[in-house]
């Protein structure tokens, strides 16, 4: 009987943890929704401050780099896998041509949608196990090293950029 409760307690406590980390998620994302709302799409195309990124490169890189947990979370395919290249490989105004403030709010909003899909369709026990970018054999060594820990960091990724847009005043 204790092993089938402490089974139970185990899984509740799972869900619990996953929820929280979710809803961090969800906070961080509407926070920089509220944020975009408020800029125009000119004010978008300026530093954040002298000699610092763009908002709009800014905007480019989350939406790079989140788009990359499709694939590193084993959810399917990306999305925006030419986003890589101007947004993650390459610094700021290293390219001429990027895509515009309007066509990555868009791409911004479809990707937190079909995240946001996806991440309800795992179960506590999925987000336990281990990403795409980990052997078999060093997830054997650190457990922690699993999908939800890739969702906290990308939580964590896009908090610190949303710091940083805020410098660029409505």
């Amino acid at each position: 009987m204790s092993t089938q409760n402490e089974t139970t307690a185990l899984k509740t406590s799972k869900e619990l943890f996953v929820k929280m980390v979710v809803s961090n998620w969800e906070l961080q994302n509407q926070r920089l929704n509220g944020w975009l709302a408020k800029l125009s799409d000119e004010r978008l195309l300026e530093p954040v401050a002298e000699g610092k990124n763009r908002a709009v490169y800014l905007l480019g890189h989350l939406v790079a780099v989140n788009d990359g947990m499709i694939a590193l979370l084993g959810l399917g395919e990306r999305l925006y896998p030419e986003l890589d290249e101007p947004f993650v490989k390459n610094p700021d105004r290293s390219f001429e041509e990027i895509p515009t403030v309007t066509e990555l709010k868009e791409k911004w909003t479809n990707l937190n949608a079909v995240l946001t899909r996806y991440f309800a369709e795992l179960d506590a026990d999925e987000w336990f196990s281990k990403h795409n970018a980990i052997s078999d054999e060093d997830f054997a060594r650190e457990p922690h090293r699993n999908k939800l820990n890739i969702l906290i960091n990308r939580t964590n990724h896009q908090a610190y950029h949303l710091g940083q847009l805020i410098f660029l005043k409505a």
